[in-house]
């Protein structure tokens, strides 16, 4: 199992600086994109898309205006850029095919049950390693 996305690891991790487009815009990392997403406000999204940072992109989507229909669709929005990152990357994709059969867990200390497993009680519903590895299993279907 692949617990943390970090170390040789890090390329699974949305803070991982590597293009995406999502809806016409480029981003500079899955987290950005993501966090643009939860927006429809295009002023928003360009917003996020200017930031240098990831961790910047996080914050700022907690003070965007939340689309209507967010809960129903960001597992969705995460698979869409997910699969645009591991697609667009030519050695993003192979990193991941490398990671074989491995269960991929986004283990993290800053308490995300969601889309991880927090490390202190190991609890999580981990949607983020499951969106990782059910775009895995569609890039090995096509190799």
């Amino acid at each position: 199992m692949i617990e943390k996305f970090s170390g040789k690891y890090r390329f699974l991790s949305n803070f991982y600086m590597a293009e995406v487009v999502y809806e016409g815009i480029t981003y500079p990392s899955t987290e950005h994109a993501f966090q643009a997403a939860k927006s429809l406000s295009l002023t928003e999204r360009r917003f996020i898309h200017k930031l240098k940072k990831a961790s910047e992109a996080k914050k700022a989507g907690k003070k965007v205006k939340l689309r209507p229909n967010w809960e129903a669709i960001k597992i969705q929005v995460m698979e869409d850029i997910v699969r645009d990152k591991f697609t667009r990357h030519d050695h993003l994709h192979k990193a991941l095919l490398r990671t074989g059969d491995e269960e991929l867990q986004e283990g993290n200390t800053w308490g995300d049950p969601f889309w991880g497993v927090t490390l202190k009680t190991k609890y999580g519903q981990n949607h983020l390693g499951k969106v990782l590895m059910r775009v895995r299993d569609e890039l090995r279907k096509k190799s």
